[in-house]
């Protein structure tokens, strides 16, 4: 244990970036808020863990005033939603008036001022938003996440599918565990981090065919990665039940993704993280019971 008395809050706190962020700092001996939608089942497992749980939402400026009481650092993660510069607005007031310190920022490697995405552009506009308080800060920009290949995984007589608008496209897919090994790591040392952008990505830059044939070695199984058209993977989307903010985004950032926005590799997980990134193979291997089915996303044949 540490007698470092810190307080840190966790947004996203049951979200993949959150939750790993939170296991990571409780089991170095640091004093952790997690800040929830709800009491649940995940966040039981949370306080059993260890952490303090305060139940609040972005929107909410008195709530998240709350939350914010006491902490030295804090993470802050919005979903893919409709209302981030508000979100973005009241935790910057209510971080500067309880005196935060520092804030570790997850945006999107998309994020800039032309983006086609309205949830790109706009956290472009709350990275500049945060970078005009006093608060030390630190933006993250990752590439599409190494989880995406289980959400939009179909699984059919035997055999995988990946049927997605990026043609021939490439990234370096980065695991959420990969990434809270950074988030810790800033939130733990800020000062040489303010006002700094860092895009992380995974070790190696393929395309989907390459990642295909990589799940296929890996899964022993055919995986098969088909390109679609924005214009239908959009309304497959719809069909879903997807909501029209987040369908705007991925039919944006699609466009960007054949463009090279995600595109590279560096070390920045590594060198800030102080942890090789997973590998596609290796995530594979690490998640393979999630592959035995299909994810929830899949656009299937025929749409």
């Amino acid at each position: 244990m540490t007698n470092d008395d810190r307080l840190f809050l966790v947004t996203a706190a049951t979200g993949k970036t959150g939750g790993s962020t939170i296991d990571l700092l409780l089991r170095r001996g640091h004093r952790v808020r997690a800040m929830v939608h709800r009491e649940d089942e995940r966040s039981r497992s949370l306080a059993e863990a260890g952490a303090e749980v305060v139940v609040s939402d972005f929107h909410d400026l008195d709530g998240v005033t709350r939350a914010l009481q006491g902490v030295t650092g804090a993470y802050l993660c919005h979903p893919i939603s409709p209302g981030l510069i508000e979100a973005t607005t009241y935790f910057a007031q209510a971080a500067t008036e309880a005196g935060v310190r520092s804030v570790v920022n997850m945006s999107q490697i998309s994020a800039r001022r032309e983006a086609g995405s309205n949830a790109a552009r706009q956290h472009w506009l709350c990275e500049r938003l945060l970078d005009r308080t006093n608060l030390l800060t630190a933006h993250l920009r990752p590439t599409f996440f190494a989880e995406w290949l289980k959400l939009w995984w179909e699984l059919r007589d035997g055999e995988g599918y990946l049927r997605l608008p990026f043609g021939e496209g490439r990234h370096a897919p980065i695991a959420s565990a990969d990434q809270a090994h950074v988030i810790a790591a800033v939130l733990l040392d800020p000062e040489p981090h303010d006002r700094a952008v860092y895009t992380l990505h995974g070790p190696v830059e393929l395309n989907h065919h390459d990642i295909a044939r990589v799940m296929s070695s890996t899964l022993g199984i055919p995986v098969h990665y088909e390109p679609i058209s924005v214009e239908e993977f959009a309304p497959a989307m719809a069909e879903r039940g997807m909501p029209a903010h987040r369908i705007q985004h991925l039919s944006n950032v699609a466009i960007d993704y054949q463009s090279g926005v995600f595109a590279g590799t560096n070390d920045n997980v590594e060198k800030i993280g102080h942890r090789a990134p997973l590998s596609v193979e290796q995530f594979v291997l690490e998640n393979k019971p999630d592959f035995g089915v299909s994810g929830p996303y899949f656009v299937p044949f025929g749409t």
